[in-house]
């Protein structure tokens, strides 16, 4: 029995081996007969041995990577299901180890750059002879009203909205930067500008009268030349970039207040943020006096940002300078603009790049006192930011008044809201004592020469305030007037209280103008009793007023008018308050004023006081603590300046504009009843200085 079982096992594992080979040489005979059929195939009898082996390009790609010729069955061919592998399909032709993924980041669609291409081939044919002769001639621009772009709705608003909300985008903030980031050359700064800059377009010399002269703001027209500038108009009238919305928003709110002081329009915190939507240049310049002041009144902020707003809003400005066809009107405000970024600073003498250079542009445009609009506003800016000026250097207003060609046939106003327009009367009057007093011969004999017919001049100027002030309207007089010991603040000034911002500018500039003449009377000095009631009445109104005005947007005046009238303060109290107001000052605005503190206390004598205590410091620590003397200037860096002369601002930038734009420019402010601003130099009733 034993040895039955044990037979019968033993045939089993043989049949059981003997079926192992069997499958192993199938499967031999199937791989061997497989690679015969792909790849080495004999030719057929009779046939030459072709010299090279046949290929194709649309088999599966596993049999390509294993060298195998596939029968491109479907969906698998026979190697892969016979070899249970992957049939994978597609076309690779030389590259078989390339991988295609989807990218890792997506970037979002965005509403506030678009990629453009410029031309500039018309640009630099032009450099040669005969070079833009070969160009046909552009077609007339077509003008589109503004009144035809009607506002976002709700269900636009909303689209847009959720369509940007996907991709929020925070911006971080800015750490402060020890120092103050010098100035670069415009060509390097290019290099490191963000991605996201707007282009640059131009606008038409019909378009920007229109936009900016007329008075009535339904009739404001916009010219386009291309597709490309109209796709503008139809884009998001706002701005959507949240850096961009910061810096505008600190412009209007803190310093568009105060350069519109004097425009009853508000053409710079209300009218112009929304025309520099479509012009890139006009609004980097915003931007840039916006991310300047932040700088100054937040350390948070670097000043780098707004230099970079500086640097493409001038570059923006230099390459218009460069075309004949040029926006006169665009690139005078935006000078201007450019001026107040460069004054915020302390070494305002130091960065004259647009100082002059807005002037220069400003006659260039032809702007006095008879113009309206931006003219006016871009004008009365100027001049009143070179008269602070001239008040602190004792220079000679450059633009003589005589030439503004304003009217000052005074009589009693009855009519309201044109203080404006005796605001601009009074800075006329302080313009003039500004020059008589720089003018006052510096050797005392000479002085003595000529002091009765000074002092003829000097009677005629103050008749002139004195009519000024009689004949006002009753705006510009003070709605209430509380002693120093009434004031709930305590303060050892009178509080004045004056409603309108005109009214307070105005105000200041009259009680200046009479502490000036107070102060250089040729026959009377400023100790006789008649002077120093005179000075001491008026330099008390400028103290009062500037120490209970809670409005920011005078600032400016209230400064240097407040300097002025603090020279004669005897009490130490009111000075130290005076010390007080003008550290609010800078603190409110971020200016660089503690020159004034400085120069103040210098002129009370604080300085020789405290020579005289005892000091209990080591011996070199008062003299390295000490003010270094300002040295300023003896003549006003804007005399003389001019595009007819040889050294005019913008030398290597600066091309005379087409006439004919011009011309036509005057046209059509005749049209709409302006006064045309272009004359011609030889037939100028105000020829430039």
């Amino acid at each position: 029995m034993a040895g039955a079982i044990a037979l019968a096992m033993q045939a089993t594992q043989q049949a059981h081996i003997s079926d192992q080979q069997q499958q192993q040489q199938q499967e031999h005979h199937g791989h061997h007969q497989s690679e015969v059929i792909v790849g080495d195939t004999p030719p057929a009898q009779g046939k030459p041995k072709s010299g090279k082996s046949t290929r194709t390009r649309t088999g599966c790609l596993t049999c390509r990577d294993r060298h195998l010729k596939c029968d491109e069955g479907s969906p698998s061919c026979q190697n892969c299901l016979k070899s249970n592998r992957e049939c994978r399909k597609g076309m690779r032709i030389n590259w078989i180890d390339t991988q295609v993924k989807a990218p890792p980041h997506l970037i979002p669609p965005a509403d506030n750059w678009t990629v453009e291409f410029k031309d500039e081939s018309r640009k630099t044919a032009s450099e040669y002879v005969g070079g833009i002769e070969m160009y046909p001639a552009r077609p007339p621009a077509q003008s589109t009203s503004l009144t035809t772009f009607e506002p976002p709705t709700y269900q636009t608003a909303y689209a847009h909205h959720h369509r940007i909300s996907n991709y929020t985008d925070i911006t971080s903030e800015y750490s402060s930067q020890s120092g103050y980031a010098p100035m670069r050359s415009f060509q390097n700064q290019q290099q490191h500008q963000l991605a996201h800059s707007t282009p640059s377009d131009t606008m038409s010399a019909q378009a920007s009268v229109n936009a900016f002269m007329t008075p009535n703001p339904d009739e404001h027209h916009l010219s386009r030349t291309d597709a490309r500038e109209m796709h503008q108009l139809e884009g998001p009238d706002f701005l959507v970039d949240q850096e961009e919305v910061l810096f505008m928003q600190v412009f209007v709110e803190e310093v568009g207040i105060w350069m519109d002081s004097m425009d009853a329009k508000k053409h710079f915190s209300r009218q112009l943020p929304f025309h520099a939507l479509k012009e890139p240049m006009l609004l980097n310049a915003f931007l840039a006096s916006g991310a300047r002041h932040l700088a100054l009144v937040n350390k948070r902020y670097s000043q780098d940002r707004a230099l970079k707003y500086y640097d493409k809003a001038t570059k923006h400005l230099l390459d218009a300078l460069q075309d004949p066809n040029r926006d006169t009107i665009l690139c005078a405000t935006t000078a201007v603009i450019l001026n107040v970024y460069e004054i915020m600073g302390e070494r305002a003498l130091q960065r004259m790049n647009h100082i002059a250079g807005a002037r220069a542009l400003i006659k260039e445009c032809g702007w006095n006192a008879r113009s309206s609009g931006i003219g006016a506003a871009c004008f009365w800016l100027n001049v009143g930011m070179e008269l602070l000026s001239c008040l602190h250097f004792n220079w000679q207003v450059a633009w003589d008044p005589d030439e503004w060609g304003i009217d000052m046939n005074m009589e009693p106003e009855t009519e309201s809201g044109r203080e404006e327009f005796w605001t601009y009367r009074i800075v006329y009057i302080v313009a003039k004592v500004c020059n008589f007093r720089a003018s006052i011969p510096r050797d005392e004999e000479a002085a003595k020469q000529s002091a009765q017919a000074r002092y003829v001049k000097w009677i005629g100027l103050t008749e002139l305030a004195d009519r000024w002030n009689t004949c006002i309207p009753r705006t510009m007089h003070p709605m209430a007037y509380l002693y120093p010991g009434q004031t709930l603040s305590g303060s050892c000034f009178p509080e004045v209280w004056l409603i309108k911002r005109a009214s307070i500018v105005a105000r200041l500039f009259y009680h200046t103008c009479m502490c000036l003449l107070a102060q250089i009377n040729p026959l009377q000095n400023s100790d006789s009793p008649e002077m120093h009631q005179m000075l001491n009445e008026h330099s008390q109104l400028i103290c009062g007023i500037s120490a209970h005005v809670k409005d920011r947007g005078v600032a400016s005046v209230a400064l240097r008018s407040l300097a002025i009238a603090a020279e004669c303060l005897d009490r130490r109290d009111a000075q130290e308050e005076v010390l007080t107001i003008v550290d609010k000052i800078r603190t409110e605005t971020g200016w660089r004023v503690g020159f004034i503190n400085d120069e103040l206390k210098q002129k009370w004598g604080w300085n020789n006081q405290q020579e005289h205590q005892p000091v209990q410091a080591p011996p070199q620590a008062p003299a390295q603590l000490q003010p270094q003397p300002r040295i300023y200037p003896m003549m006003n860096p804007l005399a003389g300046v001019d595009f007819n002369n040889a050294q005019h601002p913008y030398q290597e930038h600066y091309i005379p504009p087409n006439v004919n734009i011009m011309q036509q420019q005057d046209l059509l402010q005749t049209q709409s009843g302006a006064t045309p601003q272009h004359q011609q130099t030889s037939n100028n009733a105000y020829p430039y200085y």
